[in-house]
């Protein structure tokens, strides 16, 4: 199988080709429904008809998509699309007040909130708007982990280039595994890869579970699989792994994060195929990424080089670039390509903050280039707390936490004490099945492997960590139990 060739400037554009040569492909299986690209393109043109004709849609509207991942997700996003609208996905995960900040942003003009309207077959080939490669058709919200969401809007051509960056985890043809909500920006903004490459997507069952994931594995021969690296361990401890059939399995993609040495040659060795890890974030969802041939250190401590085109640098707190190489020369990733999103919806303020003059998005990642191109990223901005006038990095921590085997998922917050140390950092961790977690162990074994400074300094055990609606760790909802414990902390 070939992917799809042309020039095309727009989505329609793009879904036309597809549907006039490969029409009866699979597009999408969720919960034993399938549907083809002929079938999306139909359901999305009648949906399409009924915004504009029963619900007085008209080009530039912005329309609000509150369903849960699976197949009328998909339509309704391209029958937004094909209406001149603007898709805006609102988690269902989402609280009333992100919900409510959300919509007085973009003031959707309807939300898509309940099962769609029972519409006749439409015409999959139809045009019932003109449409610019420069005509925004998305808006993606952040998950909230710094404040209230902040919508990334996107337009055609972003789309187009995100494409650029998709090898080596899309090929023509693939069956890919789908976990994450598609009011995400993974779903909202790869449509174009999702057509271009004729990837049919193996939605998993919200929530996410090993089971589920195994068994479409095994029933629907996916060829990639995406997740975090817990999401592996939970299926490779799962007892249904021992008679899953994984040989249709091609590569295995890691979202950004460490990855125990054990568990990469684990993953290798168990689906017997590579892996690679991706960077990216809701503002460019086109970053870096691993190669195939790279090394298991490669993989385990980096997240690779740039993508697609993508340009990269590192700048200090004066926004002056970095030239330096090593850990010595930590500064702010700043990207740059066509496939960033063009600003914050309705917030130029916020849009001034977040790309400068010359077209850098300054990210807010902290990270240092290795003298092999690769990038080490070691937090957030807003997350880095100051020791005793030392500088610490909680991700650097949690990524060395990452290999103890008694801790199954960690975050560290950092937290005011009185005193000349001014921080102290927080662990809030859940126990691997069995184990007990005892602070003074945690603090030999990180003290083992980083500078004495940044072993925590207290430690909370939980049953399960506050996630924010796209799966991220809800570190905003920890600060106040880390404000109790560096109350309660005494040297």
């Amino acid at each position: 199988m070939k992917a799809m060739t042309g020039d095309f400037s727009t989505i329609v554009d793009l879904f036309d080709a597809v549907v006039a040569t490969n029409g009866d492909r699979e597009a999408f299986v969720a919960d034993g429904d399938r549907i083809t690209f002929g079938e999306w393109a139909a359901r999305a043109d009648a949906l399409a008809g009924w915004l504009i004709d029963e619900r007085g849609i008209a080009k530039g509207d912005v329309i609000g998509i509150g369903l849960p991942s699976g197949i009328d997700h998909a339509v309704a996003y391209q029958a937004i699309v094909r209406s001149g609208g603007i898709a805006t996905g609102i988690n269902p995960r989402l609280g009333p007040a992100e919900v409510a900040h959300i919509t007085a942003r973009c003031a959707p003009r309807f939300v898509f909130d309940g099962p769609l309207p029972d519409l006749a077959r439409g015409d999959p080939l139809r045009r019932r708007v003109g449409l610019s490669a420069t005509d925004p058709l998305a808006i993606v919200w952040t998950g909230g982990t710094t404040g209230l969401p902040k919508g990334a809007w996107f337009d055609h051509a972003c789309l187009r280039a995100m494409t650029r960056g998709a090898k080596p985890l899309s090929e023509p043809g693939d069956r890919r595994l789908s976990s994450l909500p598609f009011a995400n920006v993974d779903a909202m903004t790869r449509v174009w890869d999702h057509l271009h490459h004729l990837i049919t997507t193996i939605i998993v069952p919200t929530p996410w579970t090993a089971a589920a994931a195994l068994a479409l594995i095994n029933d629907e021969r996916v060829t990639v699989s995406q997740g975090v690296p817990s999401q592996y361990r939970m299926m490779f401890d799962h007892p249904d792994f021992a008679t899953t059939d994984v040989s249709s399995l091609r590569i295995a993609g890691i979202e950004a994060a460490r990855i125990p040495p054990e568990l990469v040659a684990e993953i290798r060795y168990k689906l017997n195929c590579p892996v690679v890890v991706r960077y990216a974030s809701t503002e460019s969802p086109l970053a870096t990424g691993t190669r195939l041939d790279d090394s298991a250190d490669v993989i385990c401590n980096t997240v690779g080089r740039p993508n697609g085109g993508v340009e990269l640098m590192l700048v200090d707190e004066l926004g002056t670039p970095m030239t330096g190489r090593g850990p010595d020369y930590i500064g702010t990733v700043c990207l740059r390509s066509r496939a960033m999103m063009r600003g914050y919806w309705n917030d130029p303020p916020r849009t001034r903050d977040a790309i400068d003059s010359d077209g850098w998005l300054h990210t807010g990642d902290l990270a240092w280039l290795g003298r092999d191109g690769n990038l080490r990223l070691v937090g957030r901005s807003t997350e880095m707390y100051i020791r005793g006038g030392n500088n610490v990095y909680p991700m650097e921590i949690e990524n060395c936490l990452g290999s103890y085997r008694k801790i199954a998922a960690a975050a560290v917050v950092g937290a005011p004490v009185e005193g000349r140390l001014g921080e102290i950092g927080v662990l809030f961790a859940m126990a691997a099945h069995g184990a007990k977690l005892d602070l003074a162990d945690i603090q030999s074994f990180v003290k083992r492997h980083l500078a004495g400074y940044k072993a925590p300094d207290r430690l909370v055990v939980v049953a399960e960590l506050p996630l924010t609606s796209i799966g991220k760790i809800d570190k905003l909802a920890l600060q106040p139990g880390a404000l109790q414990e560096a109350a309660k902390w005494t040297r």
